[in-house]
C-alpha cells in the first residue's frame, strides 16, 4: 500500500488563512493525502485575535504551532522575528517531514519556512507568485519564495509570463486563478441583519469596508497616510465605516491605536475588528458600498462583487486591476475625490460590467489534484528565455 503523500500548508495570518481554507479542505478529504498544518506569525499573537482558534473552530488539527513574532514591529524586530521562525521551523519541519509544503505569498513567516525547506530538501509549492507589489518589501520576498519553490500556482497569466522570466520551467508553473474566488461557490453568506448583529453595529449607507497596512516601502511613513485617510473619511459624516485592523508588519502597531482612537470618537457609526474571518468579511464586502484602503482583497475579490473599490497608495502598484478599482494618492483631498467617484452615480452604473481578472473559482481543487500527482524531486533546471537584442 503506498503511504499518504503529506501536504504541509502554513499559515501565518488571518488574510492568507481564508485564501487557504478550501485547499485545506480538499487536502484533508483526500484518501490519497495527509494534511499537516502548521500555524505561525500572527495566528499565534493576542494581538492580532489569536486566530489559530478560529482554524481548530473550522474543524482543523494544528500539527505544530511556530512562535515567531516579536513584540517589536520595527524593521530589526521583523528581522529578528524571521531570525526565531528559522529556528522554529527547523525543529517543526525535522519532525512532520512533509513530501510538499505549501505556502501562500509574501509575507516574512513564509520566507522563514521556505528557507528551512529549501535546506531540508523539502519541496515548497507556491500559491500567488509572480505578482507585483512596489510599495511594499513583500516584493523582494515572493520573488525569493519563487526561487526556492518547485511548483507555482499563479493567479493570472502575466504573473505565469513573470516566474518564467525569473527561470522557472513552464511545466510547473500553472495559472488556475485566485484561490479566494473559491469562497464564492462555497460560501454560506451572512444577511444584513446578521451582520449588524454580529458587528454590533447598524450599517446605515453608505457603508464603508476600509482595511490599510502599512506601505513598508512607501515614502510616507504609515502613520502619516493613515492620518490623511482619517480625515478624509471625516469629510463622510453620514457614512458607516468597519475597519479590518492591518497586518503584523512594520509599523502595524501604531495604526491600529491611532485607528481606535478615531473609532472612540465616531462609536455611534464606526466599528473594528482584529479578524472578521472570511464569511463575515466577505458578506460584509457584499454589504459595502465602498472598499478603501490598499488591501489586494479590494483587487481580487471585490471585483467579482461588482463592488468599487479605493486603492490607496502604491502598495499594490503592478498588480492587475479591474474597471471597478479607483486609485488615490495618500493624501486626504485625493481619497476624498476617490471615494465621491466611487459613490457617483456614472461610476455605480458602470460597475455591473465589472470582470474579475483572477480567474472565475475551483482553483483549490485544481490545485490539490496537481499535488497529488506531480513528481517528488527538489532538483530544478534554470530555464532561460530567448532574449532579443
Amino acid at each position: 500500500m503506498i503511504p499518504a503523500r503529506k501536504i504541509c500548508i502554513v499559515t501565518g495570518s488571518r488574510a492568507e488563512y481564508g485564501l487557504l481554507y478550501w485547499l485545506m479542505k480538499e487536502v484533508r478529504v483526500d484518501v490519497d493525502l495527509q494534511l499537516q498544518v502548521i500555524v505561525t506569525g500572527a495566528h499565534l499573537s493576542p494581538e492580532f485575535g489569536l486566530t489559530f482558534q478560529q482554524i481548530e473552530a473550522d474543524g482543523f488539527t494544528i500539527d505544530a504551532k511556530v512562535e515567531m513574532l516579536l513584540s517589536s514591529d520595527s524593521g530589526v524586530g521583523i528581522a529578528k522575528s524571521m531570525g526565531i521562525g528559522v529556528i522554529g521551523f527547523a525543529d517543526t519541519l525535522d519532525r512532520l517531514k512533509p513530501d510538499i509544503m505549501v505556502v501562500l505569498g509574501d509575507r516574512f513567516e513564509m520566507l522563514a519556512a521556505a528557507q528551512v525547506a529549501l535546506v531540508l530538501r523539502i519541496p515548497i509549492a507556491h500559491i500567488h507568485g509572480g505578482e507585483i507589489t512596489e510599495g511594499a518589501f513583500d516584493e523582494g520576498i515572493r520573488h525569493a519564495i519563487s526561487k526556492m519553490a518547485q511548483w507555482h500556482f499563479v493567479a493570472a497569466e502575466p504573473y505565469r509570463k513573470r516566474v518564467i522570466q525569473l527561470g522557472e520551467t513552464p511545466d510547473r508553473v500553472f495559472n488556475f486563478g485566485a484561490p479566494g474566488l473559491d469562497h464564492f461557490q462555497c460560501l454560506e453568506w451572512m444577511d444584513r441583519p446578521s451582520l449588524e448583529k454580529s458587528l454590533a453595529l447598524k450599517l446605515a449607507p453608505p457603508v464603508f469596508l476600509v482595511t490599510y497596512h502599512p506601505a513598508t516601502l512607501g515614502q510616507q511613513k504609515p502613520i502619516e497616510a493613515m492620518n490623511e485617510l482619517l480625515a478624509a473619511l471625516d469629510e463622510f459624516p453620514r457614512a458607516t465605516v468597519v475597519f479590518t485592523y492591518p497586518n503584523a508588519d512594520t509599523g502595524g502597531r501604531a495604526l491600529i491605536e491611532r485607528l481606535n482612537q478615531w473609532i472612540a470618537t465616531n462609536k455611534h457609526r464606526a466599528a473594528a475588528s482584529s479578524s472578521l474571518g472570511q464569511q463575515r468579511y466577505l458578506s460584509l464586502m457584499r454589504e459595502s458600498d465602498v472598499i478603501i484602503g490598499n488591501s489586494s482583497s479590494a483587487l481580487t475579490e471585490a471585483p467579482v462583487l461588482k463592488k468599487a473599490a479605493v486603492n490607496i497608495g502604491d502598495r499594490q502598484e503592478g498588480r492587475l486591476k479591474a474597471t471597478s478599482v479607483i486609485d488615490a494618492e495618500e493624501r486626504t483631498d485625493s481619497i476624498i475625490d476617490g471615494i465621491k467617484r466611487a459613490l457617483s452615480e456614472d461610476f455605480r452604473a458602470s460597475l455591473p460590467a465589472t470582470q474579475s481578472l483572477y480567474g472565475s473559482g475551483d482553483v483549490s481543487r485544481r490545485v490539490k489534484n496537481t499535488l497529488k500527482v506531480v513528481a517528488i524531486a527538489t532538483q530544478k533546471s534554470f530555464f532561460d528565455i530567448a532574449h532579443g537584442h
